[in-house]
This record gives C-alpha cells, structure tokens and sequence, in this order.
C-alpha cells in the first residue's frame, strides 16, 4: 500500500478489537514518531509509551471513559515541558557534538542563538510553543502507523491534569497535551469503519499562487 492509499485508509478508530501490535511494528513507529522535526531540533517534550493494561484502566475516566484506551494496544501519551532554559539548550548543545563528533565550542552561535531566542519569551508563551511541538510528532505518528496497517486514533479528549496526576508528570516537569490510541479496528462495532472519508476537496482547502 502507498502513502496515499494508507492515508485513505485511515481514520479516527473508534472501537479496537484488544489485538497486540507487534513488538518491531510498534518500534518502527516510535522511530518515526522520534524523526519528527522541532523548532531548533530541540523537541521539548516526552513520548510516554502505555502497554499495560492496569495502567490504561487507571487512566481510562481521564479519556471520559473512552472505550479505545483499553482497547488499544498502546497508548501514546505526548508530554510537553513546563519550563525551557539555558540548560536544555546546554544539554542538547552536548547531544548535538557527541553525536555529530565536534567540539561543543564549535556550537556557540547556534547555541548564543537558540538562547536568545528562548529568552524573549515568558515561561508561558515556552509551555505554549513546546505544546505546538507535539503536534508535529503526533502527525508522524500519525502517519507512520497508516504506512504500518496500524489503526490510531489521535485525541484531545482528556483531562491533562488529572493525567498527569496519575503518570506523576508534573514531577518531571512535564505536561500531557495530546495522546494517540494504537492497535487495531473492530469493524463489526465501530460505526465509522465503512463510513467514507470526507475531506475539503482540493479546490476548497488548497490554494496556490
């Protein structure tokens, strides 16, 4: 199956059928969903992988009791900083040279810069910024589980705080924003299973100049 036709494919599973997905399909996902870009490459946030099923039962009344969290296979949970400093910039700076073997030195303009820019912002227009940057990986993930025959169901739908009461995220300086369901469609109880997909047609959403 191609991009496009994987894509048609998808849709916003409603009921899942409890089948596991396998370890590698799983892996090959979370990869892609790591290759997301970020603003800087900084990638400000978390990606909380929940497979057991105690777990998602506990967090099933924060999704309003939403039946594809213990239906799934996964739960993907994106958790967003509450605060960006210079010691990110510091600690991704070192990412940055062990991996691509330079000096660090070699990375004070980029660095000088990446500050900078932080440093025009409050702590609420970064926790904001950080938020926008899920999305982005949630649109991989999106995307990468269509290509894998995957179903995922993306969701708002939740209660953040008391999610990230329940994961202890607030500790860690983190923040749910939003959340992907994974695993598979039970066509036979899911209304939307043989439902067509509707989009804006290209005239109505695309414009080109």
């Amino acid at each position: 199956m191609n991009l496009l036709d994987a894509l048609k494919w998808r849709y916003a599973v409603k009921r899942m059928n409890g089948s596991k997905i396998p370890t590698e399909t799983l892996e090959t996902i979370l990869e892609a969903t790591r290759l997301a870009p970020s603003s800087f490459g900084l990638t400000p946030y978390k990606i909380i992988v929940v497979e057991d099923e105690e777990t998602r039962k506990k967090l099933q009344p924060h999704f309003y009791n939403q039946p594809q969290i213990v239906e799934s296979s996964a739960l993907v949970i994106f958790a967003a900083h509450t605060s960006v400093t210079e010691k990110d910039v510091d600690a991704y700076m070192q990412e940055i040279a062990e991996q691509r073997g330079v000096p660090v030195e070699a990375l004070n303009d980029f660095s000088g810069y990446v500050k900078g820019a932080i440093a025009h912002q409050s702590q609420e227009q970064l926790q904001a910024w950080a938020a926008k940057q899920t999305y982005i990986a949630l649109g991989f993930g999106l995307v990468a589980a269509a290509s894998e025959q995957v179903d995922a169901t993306p969701m708002e739908g939740f209660d953040p705080a008391a999610v990230d009461a329940e994961l202890g995220l607030a500790a860690q300086g983190l923040h749910a924003t939003v959340a992907i369901a994974l695993g598979y469609r039970d066509a036979a109880n899911d209304y939307l299973s043989s439902a067509k997909k509707v989009r804006r047609t290209t005239d109505k959403l695309i414009i080109k100049k």
